[in-house]
């Protein structure tokens, strides 16, 4: 940076500190040439400047707006997941989270999906539909419902020595959480019974052929 425009740089900052009152203060100067009272700042400023320009964030007006859902996809929607550990299984849409995602559950007891959060990015949605009444989803289930809880435990290289290569002990799945699935699942098993072959579609992977394309067929 220039020497002239350094000192430019703080003869502005000095005179924007001097016209604030809060950022100045008055102060007794002896001598009778000097004048007895004279403005200074309450903190100097300082002598030395960035080389160059600090770049700032752009402050954006925009304020996030909720994802809207597909209006093929309504509770009760047969879903199928395209990316995931269950890519490939049929599953019921529930609701959408606050988040955006979207809670499906298998049910557990016919393909093994239990409830989960998924990306609508990620699904296809079927024309087939679980009629679920009056049943509603309890306020709890939102996105915190699925944080993990665990503590990760410390353990010593010396720990791990003796191991042997055993694979780690696994943590017990929360019953309250069992049971959290098993009641929501039980209104829609109910349905399900229902409707004829509805079981089996559910409980049946989906898959392409060679030679299929999604985009020609019709779910």
């Amino acid at each position: 940076m220039a020497r002239s425009l350094a000192v430019a740089r703080r003869s502005l900052k000095k005179s924007e500190t001097l016209s604030d009152p809060a950022l100045t203060k008055e102060k007794e100067v002896k001598g009778e040439k000097n004048g007895s009272k004279r403005i200074v700042p309450v903190q100097k400023a300082s002598r030395f400047y960035p080389a160059e320009d600090v770049p700032k964030p752009k402050k954006s007006r925009k304020s996030p707006k909720p994802t809207s859902l597909r209006s093929s996809i309504t509770p009760g929607t047969v879903l199928i997941l395209l990316a995931g550990r269950f890519r490939g299984k049929r599953v019921v849409f529930l609701k959408q989270l606050s988040s955006g995602l979207l809670l499906v559950t298998g049910p557990y007891k016919i393909n093994g999906v239990p409830l989960r959060r998924v990306n609508q990015a990620y699904v296809i949605a079927t024309s087939t539909k679980v009629d679920l009444g009056d049943h509603t989803i309890d306020e709890k289930f939102d996105d915190s419902y699925f944080v993990k809880t665990g503590s990760k435990g410390k353990s010593s290289a010396e720990e791990e020595f003796f191991a042997d290569g055993k694979p780690k002990e696994k943590e017990a799945f929360p019953e309250s959480k069992a049971a959290d699935q098993k009641s929501i699942d039980a209104a829609i098993i109910a349905t399900v019974k229902k409707t004829e072959y509805l079981s089996k579609y559910l409980g049946a992977s989906w898959g392409l052929s060679k030679g299929q394309f999604p985009h020609q067929l019709a779910f």
